[in-house]
């Protein structure tokens, strides 16, 4: 006897029910979903950049820039180890260059000892001897690592400054070596986009050398350990005009210990960034103001000086500010940049693609349009072919399609154009459940001479293994692309992944319920399918 049991019952219409509750607001207007009462979900499908239009962005990282910074941090290293271990080992000169370390010593026999030391406490390096010089490089084993870590981390910090933008639904991976994508769906201003992810945001403070006239140093070559650098002010007749300033090439505290930043105005109402530190900054930058009263102090911002106060009396609070010509925006911008952090490496565009919001629109309509009149095709060829049995086909199809747009909605998927493509292509795949069943139950009726429940009852029996096969092997190729694939890609292995586990629970659950509810209320004696 064919049945169905309540609990199976009671589970469709749950899951029906559900899939609604989260569908539901995909195809009602804006207004209709801010009147709806709020145990009611308002949340709809994201649509991804080629839906909503965008910006495609690919940045590369300069990891060069990482190793000519670790071989600056190296050459301190090594004056260090000289210092404290080797006050034996005299040398003339020690420079850090764009890919090695040098070291020239005063005698011959201090080279292998210095060697020796070095190789105690530098780890990652190897060394090249030629006469007095010794040349300290990173093995490709530690380069590699620290291109790894360099990427890595860029990749964090840029996710945190887009949260901070606000974008909905972004996607942010990498690619390859040294590359980053970032596509932002439906953002305007990409100038400003661009302009808070591909700016470094290195802070640091630099004690001014005022033993030095400045201006001596202007288009030549300052002394050792000190650099040149700028601060832009506008003057009385609203020229832009730059200031030289004669700063110590190490700072004496960077801004990763930073622990907020936010904008406002100071007293004499300039735009200004306010910056507070946490505990180990807060006593770094105390230390650092109490042990240089009296002296300057330059803030500087991506390699340039933002400002250049005289400090007065130790900061003990852990606090600061940053002014400078910027408007409310690019204040706001600015804290929003410091409060993500510093990227370890400068990055470069290396390629940018907008989208428009009508080319999008147009996308959207034309997949809808796709989706539609497929639905609809394969509804009128599942009733021409299958007559009864093919209406319940059809309303298992927008069962399935309710399903995956309902699921889709409460996970936070995003659609995209190729995810569409994968919902018409699981509409075809989803009747093929359904022809399956209806072909099984057809042959046993027309073979066996049975009742027409029980040729229902075997043709779900007899076809339910050959369903499972099926889209279980497509459902691993699904997988396999959703997790070795990205971007578009991924779209439509989700989508494909989604709509395969629909269309089997409709067609074994909900195409039963219905065939089982059709032959106990009609009780047929013949079977025309």
């Amino acid at each position: 006897m064919l049945q169905y049991s309540l609990t199976k019952k009671l589970l469709v219409l749950v899951v029906l029910l559900t899939a609604l509750y989260y569908a539901l607001p995909n195809v009602l207007s804006p207004d209709t979903r801010n009147n709806l009462p709020e145990w009611m979900s308002k949340e709809t499908v994201n649509l991804g950049l080629d839906l909503q239009g965008g910006s495609h962005m690919v940045l590369q990282v300069d990891v060069e820039t990482v190793f000519k910074r670790a071989y600056e941090n190296m050459e301190d290293e090594v004056r260090i180890a000289l210092r404290d271990e080797g006050e034996d080992l005299g040398y003339r000169t020690l420079s850090a260059l764009e890919d090695r370390v040098v070291l020239v010593m005063t005698e011959y026999d201090s080279v292998s000892p210095a060697r020796a030391l070095l190789q105690k406490s530098i780890r990652g390096v190897k060394f090249e001897e030629d006469g007095l010089s010794l040349a300290l490089q990173f093995t490709e084993e530690e380069k590699n690592t620290m291109r790894h870590q360099a990427v890595g981390q860029t990749l964090e910090i840029l996710r945190s400054r887009v949260d901070e933008f606000g974008v909905a639904e972004p996607l942010i991976q990498r690619q390859g070596a040294d590359r980053i994508i970032i596509e932002l769906p439906g953002i305007d201003d990409v100038e400003r986009a661009k302009s808070i992810i591909g700016r470094t945001a290195l802070l640091s403070f630099h004690m001014v050398d005022e033993d030095r006239d400045v201006n001596r140093y202007i288009g030549r070559r300052p002394p050792p350990g000190r650099v040149v650098m700028y601060e832009k002010m506008t003057d009385d007749a609203g020229q832009e005009v730059k200031i030289p300033y004669l700063l110590k090439k190490r700072a004496s505290l960077t801004g990763y210990n930073l622990a907020n930043a936010s904008s406002g105005f100071t007293q004499t109402g300039e735009h200004a960034v306010f910056i507070r530190f946490d505990a180990k900054g807060t006593r770094q930058f105390g230390e650092l103001t109490t042990k240089h009263v009296g002296s300057r102090m330059a803030i500087v911002l991506d390699g340039e000086v933002y400002s250049a106060p005289v400090l007065r009396e130790p900061i003990l609070g852990g606090s600061a500010s940053i002014s400078g010509n910027f408007n409310t925006t690019e204040a706001q911008d600015l804290a929003m940049i410091l409060r993500a952090g510093a990227l370890p490496a400068p990055v470069k565009f290396a390629e940018e693609r907008s989208v428009g919001p009508s080319l999008g629109a147009d996308s959207v309509a034309a997949g809808q349009n796709a989706i539609v009149i497929g639905f609809i095709a394969v509804m009128a060829l599942m009733m021409v072919f299958y007559k009864g049995f093919g209406l319940a086909a059809n309303v298992a199809l927008l069962f399935n399609v309710v399903l995956i747009i309902g699921f889709m909605t409460a996970i936070g998927a995003t659609m995209t154009l190729p995810g569409m493509a994968g919902i018409v292509l699981t509409i075809g795949m989803a009747v093929d459940a359904n022809v399956l069943i209806f072909e099984r139950i057809r042959e046993e009726y027309k073979n066996s001479k049975t009742t027409v429940a029980k040729a229902v009852q075997e043709g779900f029996a007899s076809a339910y293994s050959t369903i499972l096969d099926a889209n279980i092997t497509t459902l691993i190729a699904a997988i396999v692309l959703f997790a070795m694939g990205s971007g578009p890609i991924k779209g439509f292995a989700l989508t494909l992944s989604v709509g395969i586990a629909s269309s089997m629970f409709t067609a074994i659950m909900v195409t039963r319920l219905l065939l089982t509810f059709w032959v106990q209320h009609r009780r047929p004696k013949t079977l025309k399918v």
